[in-house]
């Protein structure tokens, strides 16, 4: 009962102050709770030390890490191993870190749960809102097996009405990813009829949260996969012109002005946040707050003005990823062309950069903190010596998700870097993104595509671009973004341009590697990547993505939870 009356970081840590009844339990202020503590599962904290940070809510060790976008970082391979592991594609069952996401998106699901139980058995005359609370916990629900499904793609599915006792004798092959994937959407669009358009409190779930998760949920449902190989064997228009409508429903939405904005808090509940977690500093609660644990160990290391762990560095394959052409479009045989921005050292602590006159999207230097740059607007020094591990990971650290060192929004101390900047789990241009992606592969309005990823290219061109540290009159790199024109726009040239859209945009959002497996090119992309990225990062030498690895293994301490029901995943040893 402590667990799910909880409604604070130290709630683990109270002493029970009574036995709740079923009196108690049924009364409004025991639903509040319920439904609070359904919330904070968004937070992602559960009973283990250190957990967020380990089993992260944002994805960056799941799904970027794991991805072309960046290397583990810290203090060397050894550092966190687990995660070196999925780096590297040296995956088994007994990974720590797998086995724990497994547990608290599972311990999630149980506050979910619990909160829909006595929801179910109130009189709607006693608990006012009764529907509505109900669908904004079912939401909360979703999105945790939506976390499940993409990850481990087998998975039991457990709701309110399972006695505890059955939960051992439940498999996890009952239903096919499709299938999970079916039924997340109903759910999130049942909610969505019970929801309003916009709550008076921030934070809380509205109609069009529930429309646009249910959107993401069906494109990736659209991609039908092959339960063996995971390939993509079929793509689903239907289910594809059901992602164009319910993102035509989401209303009230824009894009901020400026990309950077995205790392302010003062725009943190602004017109482009449809779903976030949100987080606080200096909210009463111990340490800094109810602040993102999730990325404790990631705030620039080094020489930094953070102090951080170095963890999550943007991989060089990102960074010439962001070189443009002469129109300023994306370079998509990138990989052709020497690194862009090499570093190179001056003495101990200061670098310079060669290879710099290539232009480069200016979304480069928003999304990665690179030697010599201006760090948002740090104006003791650039961006300078700020990763731990040099010589293991290179020279670039992530300058996404956190404030400038200097602004007062910032913890002064450990947690290093943090603030109470919200992590945006759906924003608009997401949206965006997802509905040109719909209509590109229906292959049906491919000009509105167009239209759609311009508009997000258009926001990075109107963005105050980074300046010069010595010179604020000059850029600090030769920046050249265009939009996308008509000629030449065939459904092949616009899937490329899409694909890489979404990288470039939501860079580092723990999204990277859900993208590739729901297009079925995760192996294609990640062999060349290593190819292509040994001579920078010695440790992926004998990296190998090997068929079947697209989703992680069934953690083996669930296999034996299970009794032996479960069945492993394709690509991984049979229990």
């Amino acid at each position: 009962m402590v667990l799910m009356t909880g409604c604070g970081d130290d709630f683990l840590e109270n002493v029970p102050q009574g036995s709740l009844t079923d009196g108690v339990m049924n009364s409004p202020e025991a639903v509040d709770l319920l439904v609070n503590a359904a919330y904070a599962s968004l937070y992602g904290m559960t009973n283990e030390q250190g957990d967020p940070c380990m089993r992260p809510t944002t994805n960056w060790s799941y799904g970027e890490v794991r991805a072309d976008n960046a290397y583990k970082g810290g203090g060397g391979e050894g550092d966190v191993w687990d995660v070196h592991a999925m780096e590297t594609f040296q995956l088994q069952s007994n990974n720590g870190n797998i086995d724990g996401k497994w547990f608290n998106l599972y311990s999630l699901i149980s506050r979910c749960n619990s909160a829909l139980r006595v929801l179910n058995s109130c009189d709607e005359s006693v608990v006012k809102d009764k529907e509505k609370l109900t669908a904004e916990v079912k939401v909360l629900r979703a999105h945790h097996y939506f976390e499940l499904v993409r990850l481990f793609n087998k998975v039991p599915y457990i709701d309110e009405n399972l006695p505890t006792t059955e939960y051992v004798n439940v498999p996890n092959d009952k239903f096919t990813r499709e299938e999970h994937l079916a039924r997340i959407a109903s759910e999130l669009l049942d909610a969505a009829n019970h929801l309003p358009e916009r709550q008076t409190e921030v934070g809380r779930i509205n109609r069009n949260i529930a429309l646009a998760y249910a959107a993401k949920v069906k494109l990736y449902q659209a991609y039908e996969q092959d339960p063996e190989t995971h390939a993509v064997k079929n793509i689903n228009k239907d289910l594809l012109r059901e992602v164009v409508n319910l993102i035509d429903q989401v209303q009230g939405y824009d894009l901020l002005s400026d990309f950077q904005q995205l790392d302010l808090i003062a725009y943190e509940n602004g017109v482009e946040s449809v779903f976030a977690v949100q987080y606080s500093m200096n909210d009463g609660s111990s340490d800094a707050g109810r602040i993102n644990w999730s990325n404790l160990l990631n705030s620039p290391g080094g020489n930094s003005p953070y102090h951080g762990d170095g963890f999550f560095l943007p991989s060089q394959d990102l960074i010439n990823a962001y070189q443009t052409d002469a129109a300023g479009l994306p370079v998509f045989d990138y990989q052709s062309r020497p690194d862009y921005g090499v570093v190179t050292f001056v003495d101990e602590q200061h670098q310079t950069l060669s290879n710099t006159t290539p232009t480069v999207d200016p979304r480069l230097d928003f999304v990665v903190g690179r030697p010599t740059i201006t760090f948002k607007t740090y104006k003791e020094t650039p961006c300078q010596s700020w990763v731990r591990d040099r010589g293991v990971y290179g020279h670039n650290c992530a300058k996404r998700f956190w404030v400038s060192p200097e602004s007062p929004d910032m913890f002064g101390g450990w947690p290093w870097g943090a603030s109470g900047l919200n992590w945006q789990i759906i924003r608009y241009a997401d949206l965006l993104l997802y509905k040109a992606e719909a209509l590109i592969e229906l292959g049906e309005d491919l000009d509105t595509a167009r239209q759609l990823i311009n508009r997000v290219r258009q926001r990075a061109m109107n963005s105050a671009y980074v300046k010069d540290f010595n010179d604020p009159t000059k850029d600090a790199a030769n920046y050249k973004i265009g939009l996308y024109p008509a000629a030449g726009w065939t459904q092949e040239y616009a899937r490329k341009a899409l694909r890489t859209e979404m990288r470039l945009e939501k860079a580092l959002e723990g999204e990277r590697y859900f993208d590739l497996v729901r297009w079925g090119i995760a192996k294609e992309v990640m062999t060349k990547y290593f190819e292509q990225e040994k001579d920078n990062r010695v440790y992926y030498q004998n990296a190998q993505f090997n068929d079947g690895e697209e989703y992680f293994p069934i953690p083996v301490a669930q296999y034996n939870f299970s009794l032996g029901r479960y069945t492993q995943n394709p690509g991984y040893p049979q229990f």
